[in-house]
C-alpha cells in the first residue's frame, strides 16, 4: 500500500462525484439548504473522505473496514438523489447522469473492497 489514496481511481472518481453533486444540490429549493442539499452533500463527502481514511491506515482490514464505510455513504447517496429526482429537482436525464456515476462507482468500490483482502 505505498501509493497515495489521490493515486487511487476510487478516490479519483468519488472526488468528482462529491463536485457534480454540489453542482446539483446548489439548484434546490432554498428550504432544503439544511434537509435533503445538505444530508446529500454530507454522503457524498463520506465516499472519497472514508477511501482517504482507509488507505491512510496501516492494515488490510482497516482500509477493508473504511472502504464498506465508502460503499454505504454511496448507497446514502443514491437513495437521497432518487428522493430528490421524484420530488423533480432536477430532470431525469440529469438524474440518470449522477445515478450512472454512482453504478460506476460502486463497481469501483466492489472491485477494490475485493482486492483487499483483510485478514482472517
Amino acid at each position: 500500500m505505498g501509493q497515495s489514496y489521490r493515486d487511487l481511481i476510487a478516490w479519483q472518481k468519488a472526488m468528482d462525484f462529491v463536485m457534480d453533486v454540489y453542482r446539483t444540490s446548489k439548484a434546490f429549493p432554498r428550504d432544503e439548504l439544511y434537509g435533503l442539499a445538505s444530508q446529500l452533500r454530507r454522503a457524498a463527502v463520506g465516499v472519497p473522505t472514508n477511501i482517504a481514511e482507509g488507505q491512510a491506515r496501516f492494515s488490510a482490514n482497516e482500509f477493508h473496514y473504511f472502504l464498506g464505510r465508502a460503499r454505504g455513504s454511496l448507497v446514502e447517496v443514491e437513495t437521497q438523489l432518487v428522493i430528490a429526482q421524484n420530488l423533480a429537482y432536477f430532470t431525469p436525464e440529469h438524474g440518470k447522469h449522477l445515478l450512472d456515476q454512482a453504478a460506476e462507482l460502486g463497481k469501483i468500490l466492489n472491485g477494490l473492497i475485493g482486492a483487499i483482502r483483510p485478514a482472517a
